[in-house]
């Protein structure tokens, strides 16, 4: 009876974990889809004023310049829009080359079935996503 108390209790142990690993996978994968789909939309995101004036000369024959400030009202923007599932803070949003926005996140997972451990040592499991996109 013991034995079999002790193997039961261990089976649904096991069926925790793997359910909680689970979820944090699908967690990350969440994020990785909103890096993507911020950085897309961070793409195009020069400002109206800049491309009607004509400022700055696109690199290698770039359709358009892109600039920090824009990539990064793009990715607020676009998380304020599009609320994603989990908490996300933006890590960094900038362009590297002016062609390109390069969107980071961080995230954190609370598990379902394991969120008294995770909360009692730090309240989660910390995620990261990084994601570079081009307008063309």
């Amino acid at each position: 009876m013991l034995l079999t108390s002790a193997f039961v209790a261990f089976a649904l142990m096991l069926v925790a974990v793997v359910a909680s690993t689970t979820a944090v996978h699908l967690d990350r994968k969440a994020l990785y889809d909103v890096a993507d789909l911020a950085a897309a939309d961070a793409a195009s995101a020069m400002s109206p004023e800049a491309f009607y004036a004509g400022a700055g000369v696109p690199a290698d024959g770039a359709p358009l310049t892109l600039s920090d400030a824009d990539v990064r009202a793009a990715v607020e923007q676009y998380l304020a829009e599009h609320p994603p599932g989990i908490s996300v803070a933006v890590a960094e949003a900038s362009s590297p080359d002016g062609r390109s926005a390069r969107v980071a996140l961080e995230g954190v997972s609370r598990p379902p079935l394991l969120r008294w451990f995770t909360d009692a040592f730090g309240g989660g499991i910390g995620l990261s996503a990084s994601s570079t996109a081009r307008a063309w």
